[in-house]
This record gives structure tokens, C-alpha cells and sequence, in this order.
């Protein structure tokens, strides 16, 4: 915040002082000079007024050079009687004896004795002339005193016959310099006055513009560019204004593109998929945008003015200069809000003037978790296809290498190997299958074949043909029954209705009923119930078998997942089943879970939407 400055703190004062400081030196040079030249002027004069004349001086050698005294002496005051000059207040004569011989003076009583004056005593005896000026101080005036030689006018002109002493008063002249002293002196107090107040107004029309351009530049500097300065003139002053307001539309200019500029940038770095991290030439974090801080699982406010090494957390593995110089991206491991693991993409980039000056660095980071997870996945599933598929074909190969080697000509031996090799095959097949239907299922080339059922009779349906397994394994009495279960029905008794691909449908049950009796120990009972949820029909399927694991609830739905794979793989399961059942029902827009406990059994359920309406509806047309 600019102070306000007082008048006496502002240029405009000081410019007007300045110049009336400067017009008082003048005036006060001019009159020194002046009255110094006036002085000796007045005084040159005036000694030449009190100077005595050479008749004067002729007369008074000659009554000096007269032997009578008396004579002499009457003489010489007649003289002195007849110099009429007001400013000479004493004339003394004095003879080479140092004798005054005549005085000026009305009443004088000097004359006849000798003088006590020095300058005399010298002139007489020096024959040299003496000018001074002296001060009284007791009746404050000041006199001009000269004793003039006088010299023989007969015989030898340098003798000297006495001296004349000559005392003038100088106060007319002082007062007339003092006079015009004054007037000089007030008529430079009025011009510096006259002068202060012009200089004043001179001051004010330069001081105006330029306070308001410091008022616009003010206001520039506060980002506010409406006002303008007012141009004056086409001067100086007037081309600075008009630059000024050049100046303030330019910086306006620059600073809208400057802050449209940092807007976008903001909007791009706020809604960048990747983590954006820029640190000033120290290293410090001075830009952190809103998903590198959720990728790091950090305040943005406070990682500002930190060390990037710190924020990322390498400290330990490298080090600034580290960073300046690495090319690849570096791949760091950290943990989101919620603790679960996340792999990044750590890029780095220099921020370089053109002088090739670093002054910063930029980090992005990308997440490739889910690129992570699906690479493992791909290669856990082509490891597991692979393992599927050699497994049969390992056996195949086996029994086809023994059948090669003769076993072909065993009518007890070749059957059973030929028939494992079918079975081998078929596995092969329905592995193929199954994978084929998980791709389409996958792209979404997938095609539902949709029809309105009564679920009660499919289910019931469904049911029926396993009941028939069991029925046609207890009459076979050609193998050995290897189990024996019973199917529980528990139905509501209101009529459902759902609008699902019966085929897939009935694979899915199909798949979950498998494993009910595949991991159901002998004499075990499934229950199987239909429910309703409001607009939801649910389907549950409960058997008494091992139960799964709590670690792996989770993963039950993964594809080639198996619990216990040694037994399942026995079995002659996929791992593929529960997987294209979970594609299947959520194509239905449903939805498939499982609740287990460990020995106690599995319950699988399927959620459907239902639609609610009588049967007889369904016929209904207009």
C-alpha cells in the first residue's frame, strides 16, 4: 500500500524550492555585486568630493612657506573658512614641525600645538599620502580620513612643508548604500515569493500528469487496468501518459492471456488422468496436482515446499542429481487411501531456459495397476490354458504312443486306451468351448437368445434331469456308485416370471449344480430354493460339502480359479465354469454371489429382475 506523501514530502515542493532557492542565489549574487559596485562607486565619488583642490594646496604651501607665523596662520584659516563641503568635518594643517598650524573646527584650540597623530607624523617624514576608513563606534559613524604631503613650490619640490589632514564623514554614503541595500533585498524577497508561487504552479502542471500516472500504475499493480491518464500535451509528459496507457491496455492484455493461460492449465492438470509433480530448481514440490496427491496418498497443501524425493519416497534409492539425469520412467510401488497396492509410472523432465539454465523438474505419474493386474492375469491365463491343454494332450500322446507300440492288438487294453483318448479330446473341446464363449462374452459379440419363463418350472425343470442322474446311477448296476445325494426343492408359491436366455440359463445351474455334487460328501442333501425381493427373484443353491476358504471368496468367480486344484483337475473340472456363469447372469443385467464356511458347506445365489404380472397377462393383446 502506497503511504500518502505530505506536501512538503512531494515533488511538486520540491521543484518549486528548488527553483525559488535558485532565483534567491541569483538575485542575491546579482546584488551583492551590485551594491559592492554601487559602494565603490559612491565612494570613488565622494572621495573625490572631499579631495582638496591644487589651488587650495598652492595656498597653503604658500602660507606654510611664509615666515610669518601670524600671517601664516590667518591666512591658512581663511582658506579652511572658505571649503564649503558638508561632508568634510575637519581639515587640521600641520607644518613640517608637526605644528597645526590650522583647524576646521569653529572653536578649536588645537592650533599652535603639536599633533599626536601618527598618520601625519609619517606623511610628514615619509612624504607618502594616507587614506583610511574608520568607525566610531561610540556615535556609530564612520569617517574617511586622508593626510595629504605638501611639498616646497620653491627649489626642491620634494620637500615636504607640512601636511594636511583631511576627515570626511561616510555616513551619507552608507546610508544611501543601505538604502538601496533595502529596496534590493525586498525587491528580491517579493521576486522570490513571485517566483515560489510560479514555481509552484510550473511544478504542478509537470507533478499533475505524473501523479496520475503513478495513480494508474498503482492501479495496475493492484490488476486493475479501467482507468487511463489524462494526456496533457503532446511533450514529454504527454508522450510518457500515452505510453503509460499503452503500457496498462498491454499488461491487460497479458495478463488476461496469462490468466486464461493458468486456467486452462489448472482445468488440464486438474482433470489429467496422470499425476503431475513440479519442483523448482532445489528440488522442492511447487506444483502438485489433484491426482498425482490421490495417487500418493498425500495432502497437496502440505507436500508444497518438500523435496520431490521425499513425496515419492525414494529417497533412498536416488538422488536429485539422480533424477536430472535418468531417461526411462522409473516404476514405484506405493498404497492408495484404502491400503490397496498400486504400481507407477514415475516419467521425469527437465524444465530448461534456452540458455540451458534447469530451473525446475516435472514428474508424471501413471498408474499401471490395473495394466499390471491385467498383464498377470494374461499371463496366469495363458499359463493355465497351457497347463489345461497339456495335460490332455500329455495323456493323449501316452496311451496313442502305446496304442503305437502294439497295445492297438489288445482287444482288453485298446478300448480302454482309445476311450481315454476320446475323453481327453472331449475335455479339450469343452475347455475350447468354454474359452470361446468367455471371448465373444468378452468383445460383446455375444448374442442372447431372450424368452419370458416361468422360472418355477425351469428350475423345477433343471432339477428333474439331476434328479434322473441319480435315479439311473442307483439302477445301473454295471459300475460302482461312487455317492449318493438328495436334491431339497424350496419354491415360493407365487408364479415368477423372468426374461433370460433359457440355453445359458440352464448352463450356468448347471455349472453350480456340478460342483454341489461334485464337493458334496456321500449322502449329503443340496437345497435349492427360489425367493422373492421386491422387484428381485433369488436363486439359491446350498450344499454340505468342504465350504471355501475366506481368502478366497473373492476369487471363486476367476477364471481357472480352483480351491483345491489338484482335486478339481481330477475331477475333470476347467476352472472356467463359475467364470462364464458370472458373464452369463450379469448379461441378464443380475447378479451372482457365493457365502461359504469352511466344512460347513457353499451357498451360491443368483439375483434375477422379475416381472410382475399374472399369467394370464402374458396372452394379453390389443
Amino acid at each position: 500500500m502506497n503511504k500518502k506523501l505530505g506536501f512538503f514530502q512531494s515533488i511538486r515542493f520540491k521543484i518549486a524550492l528548488v527553483f525559488a532557492l535558485l532565483l534567491l542565489i541569483t538575485l542575491q549574487i546579482v546584488g551583492a555585486y551590485f551594491v559592492q559596485q554601487l559602494k565603490n562607486d559612491n565612494l570613488r565619488s565622494f572621495k573625490q568630493q572631499v579631495e582638496l583642490s591644487t589651488y587650495v594646496e598652492n595656498s597653503l604651501v604658500d602660507s606654510l612657506e611664509n615666515n610669518n607665523t601670524q600671517t601664516a596662520n590667518r591666512k591658512i584659516k581663511g582658506i579652511l573658512e572658505d571649503i564649503n563641503n558638508s561632508n568634510v568635518s575637519e581639515i587640521q594643517v600641520v607644518d613640517a614641525k608637526a605644528t597645526i598650524r590650522g583647524d576646521s573646527a569653529v572653536n578649536s584650540n588645537m592650533v599652535g600645538q603639536k599633533t599626536t597623530d601618527e598618520d601625519v607624523i609619517n606623511t610628514i617624514y615619509n612624504g607618502r599620502a594616507t587614506a583610511k576608513t574608520t568607525y566610531n563606534k561610540n556615535s556609530d559613524k564612520r569617517y574617511y580620513i586622508t593626510v595629504t604631503p605638501l611639498f616646497s613650490s620653491k627649489g626642491n619640490t620634494n620637500t615636504v612643508v607640512g601636511a594636511v589632514y583631511l576627515r570626511a564623514n561616510l555616513n551619507s554614503v552608507y546610508d544611501s548604500i543601505n538604502s538601496v541595500t533595502v529596496i534590493f533585498a525586498t525587491a528580491a524577497i517579493i521576486a522570490t515569493g513571485i517566483g515560489l508561487l510560479l514555481a509552484i504552479l510550473v511544478s504542478a502542471a509537470i507533478t499533475t500528469p505524473i501523479d496520475e500516472m503513478k495513480r494508474q500504475t498503482t492501479r495496475i499493480a493492484r490488476g486493475d487496468y479501467s482507468g487511463s491518464v489524462h494526456v496533457y500535451g503532446n511533450d514529454e509528459l504527454g508522450q510518457l501518459a500515452m505510453a503509460v496507457n499503452n503500457l496498462s491496455d498491454r499488461v491487460e492484455e497479458a495478463q488476461e492471456s496469462t490468466e486464461s493461460e493458468r486456467r486452462r492449465l489448472y482445468s488440464v492438470l486438474t482433470h489429467m488422468s496422470d499425476g503431475v509433480i513440479a519442483t523448482d530448481r532445489r528440488g522442492n514440490v511447487i506444483t502438485l496436482n489433484e491426482m498425482a496427491a490421490r495417487l500418493m496418498a498425500v495432502n497437496a497443501d502440505e507436500m508444497m515446499g518438500k523435496s520431490i524425493l521425499d513425496v515419492l519416497d525414494i529417497r533412498n534409492q536416488y538422488t536429485l542429481r539422480d533424477l536430472l539425469a535418468i531417461e526411462d520412467e522409473i516404476q514405484l510401488v506405493t498404497s492408495d487411501k484404502e491400503g490397496n497396492r498400486q504400481v507407477l509410472n514415475a516419467y521425469f523432465s527437465l524444465i530448461q531456459r534456452e540458455s540451458g539454465f534447469i530451473s525446475g523438474l516435472v514428474c508424471v505419474l501413471h498408474d499401471v495397476t490395473e495394466q499390471e493386474k491385467i498383464e498377470s492375469e494374461r499371463r496366469q491365463f495363458v499359463s493355465n490354458v497351457s497347463h489345461e491343454l497339456r495335460t490332455p494332450l500329455t495323456s493323449m500322446k501316452s496311451y496313442l504312443e502305446a496304442l503305437n507300440d502294439g497295445a492297438w492288438q489288445d482287444p482288453e487294453i485298446a478300448p480302454q486306451f482309445l476311450k481315454v483318448t476320446q475323453e481327453e479330446a472331449d475335455r479339450m473341446i469343452r475347455l475350447i468351448n468354454d474359452l470361446l464363449n468367455l471371448s465373444r462374452m468378452d468383445s460383446g459379440t455375444a448374442k442372447l437368445d431372450l424368452e419370458t419363463v416361468n422360472l418355477n418350472e425351469l428350475f423345477a425343470y433343471i432339477l428333474n434331469r439331476f434328479d434322473m442322474m441319480i435315479e439311473k446311477d442307483n439302477n445301473d448296476t454295471r459300475q460302482t456308485k461312487t455317492k449318493n445325494y438328495t436334491i431339497k426343492r424350496e419354491f415360493t408359491k407365487r408364479t415368477v416370471w423372468v426374461e433370460i436366455d433359457t440355453d445359458r440359463f440352464i448352463q450356468v445351474i448347471d455349472n453350480i449344480m456340478n460342483n454341489a455334487i461334485k464337493y458334496s460328501p456321500d449322502g449329503g442333501v443340496i437345497t435349492c430354493r427360489i425367493q422373492e425381493t421386491g422387484t428381485n427373484v433369488i436363486l439359491s443353491i446350498t450344499d454340505q460339502g468342504l465350504g471355501i476358504p475366506q481368502k478366497d471368496i473373492d476369487h471363486i468367480f476367476d477364471r481357472f480359479f480352483r480351491v483345491d486344484k489338484a482335486r478339481s483337475r481330477a475331477q475333470g473340472g476347467t476352472g472356467l465354469g463359475l467364470a462364464i456363469s458370472k458373464e452369463v447372469i450379469e448379461m441378464l443385467h443380475g447378479k451372482i454371489w457365493v457365502e461359504s464356511k469352511l466344512g460347513k458347506g457353499s451357498t451360491f445365489y443368483i439375483s434375477l429382475p422379475y416381472i410382475d404380472y399374472d399369467e394370464g397377462d402374458l396372452w394379453d393383446e390389443d
